[in-house]
């Protein structure tokens, strides 16, 4: 039998007449509700379901539970493990009643047994679960009792269940009938996915096994882990990243790819022996969020343009500079994306692959097997390339053949490991590379640095202080408000959430390639490009404080003074 709800998303053209028959054959076999069925074999987007859903029972529907607030009386009142189960939590007390979000709408028991726990009234709030199970993980973050229900019936020494082999595509959210230790990594993880986290930290203390996650850029720590279950922990992840778990007095590197709903995330695993146990840390790259354009990294329009024009090039090396971790390999995907057409043969050297670009042919370093970057870029020479992308420019010889193929009428992108743009060129020098090549060769560099955006939850104006402004170069009397975040826990209290680049372009042009050769200092080099128009990194940074996106802090944290 079917219902309005079901009806609707049949005309809608979200549910087929054949999903909807799978589900009704379900449905008889199980004794459930046709539109639980529905929801729970995901028939219809649940997003979507839940719309109609709460429009035909007059329920209001939250998409996204980002900057919700859990009243505290919740979460000293309800278990983790019963709001976790079934989906539930508190987004607001009003009235004496609780307005609570849940992801499963028919099902009636939990939400009665949950106004007995709270000793109160509810009202319905219908929200995706993974929205939900974000929100719970968050309100109960720094409790050990959160820990310590996962670990519930878990002996000291039962390994067995950490070693439980484990398929590549696990789903993270799939946790209902998973030993405690596999759910606590998954949990682990799942959250940090959901905080926008680009690194999980497990720490080996002598006391504690310490979870921490790095947010843009800044580590956090979230939960503690009980010692005599750290063995098993740490056993559990080298076993996801197919890791020898009886090695643990050398270092190990793994890796994995897994779900987290419709999520794709591979995660690079890397272990080293500590003298309290073995320390890990987990790379999470998300690759449903794709490669980024040009217009979304943060350049100025300015900047834009000049990157654009040098992509257009047919040859020459453009070099991005910066240190680990500053973005410059989204700043070459996103350069590659915009040539990338069925007319240009482009093929990259990396270590790692980070993310797959179609149409591009790309090879990934094995140092063990004789395949480095200076081996592979000569062999990439020979595949007839119109534009070469390497890695990083790590030594003469690699440095050398990217030069060669410039000068051969091929496009080059790579990076360096330098403060500033006119430093790349001295360093290039610096390695062994004549410098009438280097001046020759080398187009452009660009620096970058990333900075924290401001929250747009929190966001607020303020009056600065003449002297931080000074420092940054900035007219105080240009800069009578600012903004800044007040920190909520939309932002785990920081006043920040999500980063951008910062740029400093370098364009070598005759007066540059006089100096390269004359083997001048870097920091002349600066100064002279600085008289003739160019932006350094502070200079960027002031512009986008200016315009309200980040904080003089946040700018002064990640540059140099320009003292040239």
């Amino acid at each position: 039998m079917s219902t309005p709800v079901l009806d609707r998303l049949l005309a809608e053209g979200l549910l087929t007449p054949k999903r909807l028959e799978e589900c009704r054959r379900a449905a008889e076999r199980s004794g459930q509700p046709l539109e639980q069925v529905v929801l729970e074999k995901g028939a219809v987007p649940e997003a979507e379901f839940l719309r109609r859903f709460a429009e035909a029972q007059d329920l209001p529907f939250q998409p996204s539970l980002a900057g919700a607030v859990v009243p505290e009386s919740f979460t000293t009142r309800v278990p983790s493990a019963f709001a976790r189960n079934n989906a539930l939590v508190a987004i607001g007390l009003s009235g004496g009643a609780y307005r609570v979000a849940c992801a499963s709408p028919l099902s009636l028991h939990p939400l009665d047994e949950l106004s007995a726990l709270l000793d109160a009234p509810v009202r319905v709030v219908l929200a995706p679960r993974e929205e939900v199970s974000a929100l719970v993980n968050r309100a109960y973050a720094n409790e050990s009792g959160v820990v310590d229900e996962m670990l519930e019936g878990l002996k000291a020494d039962d390994l067995e269940a950490a070693l439980e082999e484990t398929g590549s595509g696990e789903d993270l959210l799939n946790v209902a009938n998973k030993a405690p230790i596999i759910k606590l990594v998954n949990t682990v993880i799942f959250q940090a996915l959901k905080m926008r986290a680009s690194d999980i930290h497990f720490q080996a203390y002598e006391d504690k096994l310490q979870i921490r996650h790095r947010i843009d850029g800044i580590l956090y720590d979230m939960m503690t882990v009980p010692k005599k279950t750290q063995e098993a922990v740490i056993s559990r992840i080298k076993v996801m990243g197919q890791m020898d778990i009886a090695e643990r007095r050398l270092p190990q590197d793994g890796g994995c790819s897994i779900k987290a709903g419709d999520r794709d995330v591979d995660i690079r695993i890397s272990s080293v022996p500590t003298n309290f146990g073995e320390r890990v840390v987990l790379r999470l790259q998300d690759k449903s969020t794709g490669v980024y354009a040009l217009e979304k990294i943060g350049l100025s329009p300015e900047n834009l343009e000049t990157i654009k024009r040098l992509t257009d090039l047919s040859h020459g090396i453009i070099l991005v500079t910066g240190p680990t971790g500053s973005g410059k390999t989204t700043t070459l995907y996103a350069a590659l994306s915009r040539i990338n057409t069925a007319e240009l043969n482009i093929l990259t050297i990396e270590e790692p692959i980070e993310y797959q670009l179609r149409g591009i042919s790309q090879i990934e370093v094995a140092n063990k097997k004789g395949l480095t970057f200076a081996t592979g870029l000569r062999s990439i020479v020979r595949q007839d390339p119109d534009v070469i992308m390497v890695g990083e420019v790590r030594d003469l010889e690699t440095a050398e053949i990217a030069i060669q193929s410039a000068l051969t009428g091929h496009l080059v992108f790579s990076t360096l490991h330098t403060n500033d743009a006119p430093g790349a060129v001295t360093r290039l020098v610096d390695l062994g590379v004549e410098p009438f090549l280097v001046a020759s060769s080398v187009v452009a560099v660009v620096a970058q640095r990333l900075v924290r955006v401001i929250c747009t939850a929190c966001k607020e104006e303020y009056a600065p202080e003449p002297q931080p402004l000074l420092d940054l170069g900035i007219d105080p009397a240009k800069a009578p408000k600012l903004w800044r975040g007040r920190g909520c826990p939309d932002c785990l209290n920081s006043g920040y959430k999500g980063r951008t680049a910062i740029y400093e372009f370098l364009l070598v042009d005759d007066v540059v390639r006089e100096r390269v050769m004359t083997r001048a200092s870097s920091s002349m080099i600066k100064r002279e490009a600085v008289d003739r128009g160019m932006r350094t990194l502070r200079m960027d940074g002031a512009a986008k404080v200016l315009s309200g996106l980040t904080t003089v802090e946040e700018v002064a944290r990640m540059t140099q003074r320009d003292g040239f």
